[in-house]
């Protein structure tokens, strides 16, 4: 009984000072775990003076999550310095996406060190693709919203969680492919795993588990010699919630500043969650760099640029789309034909345009000079691969041919009673393949979630619950007769058809 006493004299302690003893407590956790590599003695400081020591002791099959979305707030010189120990390998990586080309993560794909990328995006990464189709690297594909909610459940203490994302498509069933045989059959090697199913309230989930990791790698703008972070802009992405669900935190900072030189009620991450930090010294990376034509100096207006057929056809959808967007809306915009839609918003319209990553606000393409390299949705306008009469939609790959990735389509879909699911698309695919179908037989990102259907040709509404799909709106110059034999799915025509605004 004596230890048991001791333990209550000294919580009783604590309890007459309590500042005292969290202040201790606070102090002795930060100083276990400020020992460099090699180094028996206690640092009074987290800095780090270079980036190869402050990942001597990665070790071959760690977890490591990396910060980061596209090319922005990615850990480069960490990730630089983890591509100079040719002596680690079968690393496991857990990041929005996995850089591109030699950029980002994408340097450890080509230099053989990962194993398996846990991901929502594979987007333009070539080479990462090809590795994961000849099966070279294994691909855990994950929703974004739920890769987020994996890894700030790990910090958490969460083990598992619910969520309706991936709710009847293969994300639930198991059947999207970890890794491909690398003899070139296409055959799968590893599956993927069948998530379990509950209800509640009336709706299916389906649960997902935390992911942990043994080092977590971020960039941030920045830090003081305590580990104490600021975030800029997109910065924040997933890092900070990767900082709390690490066994150790590096960071690599744009400027590292004394210790009491940060205002508390800016800090985005505490030093608490911070065991290194070293100076970030990779240039700032931008994936697309696209500005608009500087204006003129005479008229003080753009230029114009002669539009092709191909843009005139996506203008042409884009504007139509435009039309949905009331006044006050929030608006998620896709990749790709739905984000020429604000520009045709009408004059009086406001709407607030929000990327995968959080941002509201945006604008127009700056002008060169101004480029910077730093649930609540009511519409979501993406493209599509297939969309079934039904509203299932099919957009994120193609299997053992091409792989891009859910990204955050599967969440935005998943509410489709609260977000209205806009498909901008042209109508067919190359050779004239239909692409609206009866049902379709491609990976589905969502199950009836699709609500209309925007393209080049025609306009279609569709009833999620009754399975029905209607023409509502032809495109100037365009028959029914030619709709009816390039869409491969039933529909019925509105009595009050009419032509689309041009």
């Amino acid at each position: 009984m004596t230890a048991p006493k001791r333990s209550l004299l000294a919580y009783r302690a604590a309890a007459r000072r309590p500042q005292l003893y969290l202040a201790r407590t606070l102090q002795h956790a930060a100083s276990s775990l400020q020992v460099a590599p090699g180094n028996k003695e206690r640092r009074q400081s987290k800095i780090f003076y270079s980036a190869d020591e402050a990942v001597a002791d990665i070790k071959s099959g760690s977890t490591i999550l990396s910060g980061g979305f596209g090319l922005c707030g990615v850990a480069d010189t960490l990730i630089g310095a983890i591509s100079r120990r040719p002596d680690v390998s079968g690393l496991t990586a857990a990041s929005n996406n996995a850089g591109l080309g030699e950029k980002g993560l994408g340097k450890l794909i080509h230099t053989g060190q990962l194993s398996k990328v846990v991901c929502s995006y594979i987007g333009t990464n070539k080479h990462f693709e090809s590795q994961y189709l000849a099966g070279k690297v294994s691909i855990e594909l994950c929703p974004q919203g739920t890769l987020a909610e994996r890894i700030r459940a790990a910090g958490a203490g969460i083990p598992a969680f619910f969520t309706p994302t991936g709710y009847g498509t293969a994300v639930e069933s198991g059947e999207l492919p970890v890794k491909y045989t690398e003899d070139g059959s296409g055959a799968i090697e590893v599956h993927g795993k069948r998530k379990e199913v509950r209800e509640f309230s009336g709706r299916n989930y389906i649960m997902e588990e935390a992911l942990h990791g043994d080092f977590a790698i971020i960039r941030v703008w920045k830090a003081d010699e305590y580990g104490n972070c600021i975030f800029r802009y997109t910065q924040h992405n997933f890092s900070g919630a990767m900082a709390r669900s690490a066994r150790v935190t590096i960071v690599e900072a744009d400027e590292i500043v004394p210790a009491g030189s940060l205002d508390p009620q800016h800090v985005h991450l505490p030093g608490i969650y911070v065991d290194r930090v070293v100076k970030s010294n990779a240039p700032k990376e931008i994936e697309f760099r696209t500005t608009s034509p500087a204006p003129s100096s005479a008229s003080g207006e753009s230029k114009d640029l002669q539009k092709d057929e191909d843009t005139v056809r996506r203008e042409r959808i884009a504007k139509r789309a435009a039309k949905e967007l009331k006044d006050g809306f929030y608006v998620n915009l896709g990749i790709g034909m739905p984000m020429l839609a604000p520009s045709f918003v009408p004059k009086g319209v406001k709407v607030h345009l929000q990327s995968e990553n959080g941002i509201l606000g945006f604008g127009p393409y700056p002008i060169e000079p101004m480029v910077d390299a730093g649930g609540h949705i009511d519409v979501a306008m993406l493209g599509a691969f297939q969309v079934s009469q039904a509203g299932d939609l099919a957009n994120f790959m193609i299997p053992r041919k091409m792989v891009k990735g859910m990204g955050g389509a599967m969440d935005l879909v998943s509410n489709p009673e609260g977000t209205k699911v806009i498909i901008l698309m042209e109508h067919v695919a190359k050779g004239g393949k239909h692409k609206i179908l009866k049902t379709c037989d491609l990976p589905l990102t969502g199950v009836r979630c699709v609500s209309q259907i925007i393209t080049d040709l025609c306009v279609f509404d569709i009833d999620r619950h009754s399975g029905t799909m209607t023409l509502t709106e032809l495109a100037p110059g365009v028959t029914e007769e030619e709709v009816r034999s390039k869409t491969g799915a039933d529909y019925t025509v509105s009595p009050h058809l009419k032509v689309m605004d041009s």
